[in-house]
């Protein structure tokens, strides 16, 4: 009987030991694990809910018209590209697209079989290209976190079927000037993708999109789900090249792939207001400042990120990243992410998401002090 494909260990299953570590040492837990949202909706996403409950019919599987028009107008005016219709359409949340997208194009493009992603980076990028039949490889990151594609050799460039880019990038929040990897996507035929999640909470500089550099062969995603505290409404949407749209588009609508309508219009409505996003961001700031010191004395290092809500910080020695769990969990009951969740070159890391209450994280900070 021959062995197919088998499922790694879900990485945050891994933690159960970790998490037990708090309270044998007569402490809180404060899972800092998952990039989770923690904070309220907009007072106004409640009272729209109740008008909701009766949503009736199949929604649109690129998404409503006020859902689109939503999403273009907040790609002008926060990111500065103005898009047509055909440029962009909805998805269910952003994982559920970086999982399927590989299979989606390989079927467009057979004749290319890799994936190209940053060797420190989310986990479902690799496994995206592994559930779609493609060889996922890491390309590696020079110390600015910019991607080293010349470490890359060209003849796996011409089989390349796809690039993933992240900036802010999740775990260790570098902004990236991705001109050089749309030159080289455009030199060899491949679409670069440019997740741009955590793009509302960048720190160093205005926040910044891959389609500054026009839209051929190039896709950006955003979600709702950091941006207006909305994980569970799953609301994401990509936009860029009206070709690859148009199929992407046509795929998922065979595949069934909706977004229920309630969450589509809350989701018009939270891409239409940025004063909870700017509220969120100085939120996330005053977390990221308390959570630094806390690393700091508890002596590891680690540095205010270029942008995202993550701390990245490296262990003492050869330390590896579940040893850094653990000495966190026991001093302090925080639970991070180990760094080898983000690839094995980070196994001397540890990510901490800023998604406690901030008062329960000076709690943490004054017993330390």
């Amino acid at each position: 009987m021959t062995s197919g494909f088998v499922p790694p260990p879900y990485p945050h299953d891994r933690l159960g030991e970790i998490k037990k570590l708090p309270i044998e040492a007569g402490l809180e837990v404060v899972d800092l694990s998952i990039g989770t949202p923690i904070d309220p909706l907009p007072d106004f996403v409640g009272e729209l809910s109740s008008q909701l409950v009766s949503a009736r019919g199949y929604p649109s599987s690129i998404g409503s018209a006020d859902l689109r028009d939503a999403c273009l107008k907040w790609n002008y005016e926060r990111l500065g590209v103005e898009l047509e219709a055909n440029q962009l359409a909805a998805c269910v949340g952003l994982k559920e697209f970086v999982a399927s997208t590989p299979n989606y194009l390989r079927l467009r493009t057979p004749d290319r079989d890799v994936v190209l992603y940053p060797q420190v980076s989310y986990p479902t990028y690799a496994m995206g290209a592994l559930l779609g039949g493609c060889t996922p490889i890491a390309v590696p990151l020079l110390p600015s976190g910019e991607l080293n594609l010349g470490a890359i050799d060209e003849a796996i460039l011409e089989r390349t079927l796809c690039l993933w880019v992240n900036s802010p990038s999740n775990p260790a929040g570098a902004v990236s000037d991705l001109s050089r990897a749309v030159a080289i996507g455009r030199r060899f035929g491949f679409v670069v993708i440019s997740d741009e999640c955590y793009v509302e909470f960048t720190w160093d500089g205005p926040p910044r999109t891959i389609l500054e550099h026009g839209t051929q062969d190039l896709l950006a995603i955003h979600s709702l789900s950091k941006r207006s505290n909305f994980a569970g409404g799953r609301v994401g949407f990509y936009a860029g090249d009206a070709t690859l749209v148009e199929y992407l588009a046509e795929v998922r609508k065979h595949g069934g792939l909706m977004i229920p309508g309630p969450m589509q219009a809350i989701a018009t409505k939270l891409l239409g207001d940025q004063v909870h996003v700017n509220h969120q961001a100085n939120i996330y700031r005053e977390r990221l400042t308390i959570l630094l010191e806390i690393v700091e004395r508890l002596g590891y290092l680690a540095t205010f990120p270029q942008g995202g809500f993550y701390i990245w910080l490296h262990g003492q020695d050869n330390e590896d990243g579940f040893a850094i769990a653990a000495a966190f969990a026991k001093a302090t009951g925080i639970i991070g992410s180990p760094g080898e969740f983000y690839g094995q070159s980070s196994r001397n890391y540890l990510r901490l998401a800023a998604v406690a209450p901030t008062q329960t994280l000076f709690g943490i900070l004054e017993r330390l002090r």
